[in-house]
């Protein structure tokens, strides 16, 4: 198994987990809201869905090939129904609601085929917990190899750009902290500029701003503001 033949959710999270450990190099909510963004992002790609201030609108509501993206497509409004103005739903809520299960679709079905291995272990020996170490058909050096080269070469196309842009939004250390100064700036950039990292990046800051004040961590469905 080659990249290419990963999505952008699959993508991340083989960049996000530690191979020999299987622990996220990020936080598990933060990934969580990651791999959301990034099945709007593969979605947007596809042509299936726009982005309109802030909003996820479906252009083409038939299901892509893909049975996981399908899933995801058949979870937003379909185009059409309550006007212009009302129509679609915010990026941010959809992002924050949709994480959980996201995440754990994908971590299943990745395991299946192979990529990664499900280990399961016991906090204090009593609470069962996953780690998510690579699998037999892992592609994690191809995929960081990618990742770098077109880091380097200022992420050229727009696949790219995202799968940076995610990364960056949730926080992936060698992600924010790697590479010269410009590219950080770069990668920094991305996030504003590409609206699935800003929707994940918002979430991300959210749940620091509530951690900060003392509030809880901010995982259940509630976004804390209005329709953006």
């Amino acid at each position: 198994m080659n990249d290419a033949t990963l999505t952008l959710p699959e993508e991340l999270l083989v960049l996000a987990l530690d191979p020999v450990r299987g622990k996220p190099h990020c936080r598990g909510r933060f990934l969580e809201y990651g791999i959301a963004g990034a099945a709007l992002a593969e979605l947007e790609l596809q042509g299936r869905i726009a982005e309109e201030r802030g909003r996820v609108v479906v252009v083409n509501p038939l299901d892509p090939p893909d049975a996981l993206l399908a899933v995801f497509l058949r979870s937003l409004p379909p185009p059409g129904k309550g006007g212009f103005l009302s129509s679609g739903t915010s990026a941010r809520r959809w992002v924050r609601q949709a994480g959980r299960r996201a995440g754990g679709l994908y971590l299943d079905a990745l395991v299946e085929r192979g990529v990664l291995r499900r280990e399961t272990r016991r906090f204090l020996g009593l609470l069962p917990y996953h780690r998510h170490p690579a699998g037999p058909a892992s592609p994690v050096e191809q995929v960081w190899r990618g990742f770098d080269e077109s880091r380097a070469a200022g992420h050229p196309d727009r696949r790219s750009r995202l799968l940076a842009a995610l990364a960056a939004a949730v926080e992936l250390p060698a992600v924010v902290r790697g590479g010269d100064r410009r590219m950080r700036a770069a990668t920094r950039a991305l996030v504003r500029e590409e609206w699935p990292a800003q929707a994940v990046h918002r979430n991300v800051r959210q749940d620091k701003a509530a951690r900060a004040g003392g509030g809880g961590s901010g995982g259940g469905g509630g976004d804390g503001g209005g329709g953006d």
